[in-house]
């Protein structure tokens, strides 16, 4: 594996080097190959689709405006991920803290579950809804973490690089998260984990 990742981030750095020369199709494969990790970073954040792909644009276009501050040597993904999170800290403070009415939850009473003794998978709700739903429940470290672990499938040490917070933190947190999706999930499941 650490043998696939040094081939990978030397493919990475090719391609790096070639945007800095200014070739666009380098460019257009950097974005094809990372935009889907930003996205679910950036929606895990905002679980609004519209303003995660708001980000998604913002970052490669950062990507593009700081390219030379990319150092060879640094892992891509993180550096990459770290503008992401950046934008995403900004977006939220001018867009979200002005407005007092964010809580854009659903209760559960309102979400489409099915009844406990339906037999037809087909008439059951929707586990991805369901998870998704837990999901926004969780702190914002806690699911950020949590996406970055499950969805990105990134390392502790490489979570906390790009949160700049200590290893230990990221492990607590991330313990955090899955106990707590335990708790929220288990009552759609019918039991308790």
């Amino acid at each position: 594996m650490i043998k696939e990742r040094l081939d990978e981030n030397e493919d990475i750095h090719t391609l790096i080097e070639r945007i800095k020369k200014g070739d666009r199709e380098a460019f257009m494969t950097v974005t094809a190959l990372y935009q889907k990790k930003v996205f679910l970073l950036a929606f895990s954040f905002f679980h609004n689709r519209e303003d995660a792909l708001d980000i998604v644009q913002e970052t490669f276009l950062r990507l593009y405006q700081k390219v030379h501050l990319f150092r060879k040597g640094q892992n891509f993904q993180n550096w990459l991920l770290q503008i992401a999170k950046n934008l995403c800290i900004d977006f939220h403070r001018k867009t979200y803290s002005k407005s007092k009415d964010y809580d854009r939850e659903k209760p559960i009473e309102e979400m489409n579950l099915a009844l406990a003794d339906e037999k037809d998978p087909y008439l059951s709700s929707d586990l991805r809804g369901i998870f998704s739903e837990c999901l926004k429940k969780l702190a914002t470290k806690q699911r950020l973490i949590f996406v970055m672990k499950h969805y990105n499938q990134l390392e502790y040490q490489e979570i906390a690089q790009i949160l700049g917070i200590a290893l230990g933190t990221v492990k607590s947190l991330h313990f955090k998260a899955v106990q707590n999706m335990r708790g929220l999930v288990a009552p759609y499941l019918g039991r308790r984990l």
